[in-house]
């Protein structure tokens, strides 16, 4: 198996788990994509030899069994031996267009002679100075009024119910942050009311609040549309993010929290553009505008592995938030999920 294929497989598998800790079961693939990624390469044309006039009569001490030799003379050796040089850096095989632009940066293979460099991130604008509490109010008022009539994406206006905005304390010191309404938010109107969203309101009664005491929302205001499919979502597009994050930057800028969870790795690209698998970023804090935040996996990542591990590490993240508003925090709440003595 060549190396160019595993690290492929590497990438494609890492991608697929960051996709399902995001809340993602399923990604569409067209025809035409399925077409080309079905379609066997053909096969080098292979070299020919030259005629062979005598056979060595004993083969030579230095050729070991199975070793590779490039054909040139009888024996397969070149007739002069090759110049001493460095090896050529490898260079990986470009993905074709359409499997790449549905894949993105997980698809691209690095090469293994050059380090990897990662961009630096975007410069953040500052938050603007904080509201009095009659002013935040009446914005927040004014900002939902403006969002219930948004049309910028044709597609997702016309398929869904409602507009989801966001629900819960203006005021709070502590904001969540999902990808997008499903199929239950886009009827009640509300982010995180399906089996998803009554697991989160576990996880924030467990830290000793209820949701009235933090403010919920969503990257997308919309529910993606999904064509062709009667059930399941799929990830907001990029140029979907980019059109309806203006929308959450600016309850942003009303609340102020003094901490923020972002619920997914869909949630930590739309905050802070980085692609980053969730798996890698959870755990450890991030900075939105001068913000803490705290990446973790979505909960309709727990609903799919309820592993008291894997559920001790959402718990964890949170311990880290309590921590970081000093909330109280009990010997029973710091032994969630840890295994009996």
């Amino acid at each position: 198996m060549s190396d160019a294929y595993v690290q492929l497989l590497d990438a494609a598998i890492a991608h697929c788990e960051a996709l399902r800790a995001d809340g993602i079961e399923f990604v569409p693939v067209s025809a035409a994509t399925f077409a080309e990624l079905s379609a066997r390469p053909a096969a080098p044309a292979r070299a020919t030899r030259p005629p062979v006039s005598a056979a060595p009569a004993t083969r030579p001490a230095e050729a070991k069994p199975f070793a590779f030799v490039p054909a040139g003379t009888p024996d397969g050796r070149p007739a002069t031996p090759p110049p001493a040089s460095s090896p050529a850096p490898y260079t990986p095989r470009p993905l074709p267009a359409s499997v790449a632009s549905r894949w993105g940066q997980a698809a691209q293979l690095p090469s293994p002679s050059v380090p990897k460099s990662s961009a630096p991130a975007p410069a953040q604008p500052p938050l603007p100075p904080p509201l009095a509490p009659a002013a935040k109010q009446a914005a927040m008022d004014e900002l939902r009024t403006q969002a219930l009539s948004c049309i910028k994406c044709a597609h997702l206006a016309s398929s869904r119910t409602t507009v989801v905005f966001g629900v819960g304390e203006i005021h709070a010191r502590l904001m969540f942050v999902g990808e997008a309404p499903g199929a239950d938010e886009d009827r009640q109107g509300e982010p995180f009311v399906g089996k998803a969203g009554e697991l989160l309101t576990k996880m924030i009664l467990a830290m000793g609040l209820t949701r009235a005491d933090v403010y919920i929302a969503n990257i997308l205001k919309c529910r993606p549309d999904t064509p062709g499919q009667t059930a399941g979502n799929r990830k907001p597009t990029a140029d979907e993010m980019t059109t309806c994050t203006p929308w959450l930057h600016r309850q942003i800028d009303i609340i102020q929290p003094a901490a923020m969870v972002a619920l997914g790795a869909t949630a930590v690209e739309g905050l802070l553009g980085k692609t980053i698998g969730i798996t890698k970023l959870r755990g450890t804090w991030q900075t939105y505008r001068g913000i803490p935040l705290m990446p973790t996996y979505h909960p309709a990542y727990l609903l799919r592995n309820q592993a008291p591990a894997e559920k001790r590490k959402v718990w964890e993240d949170l311990l880290a938030v309590m921590e970081k508003l000093a909330l109280p925090i009990n010997a029973k709440q710091r032994a969630y999920f840890l295994p009996k003595p």
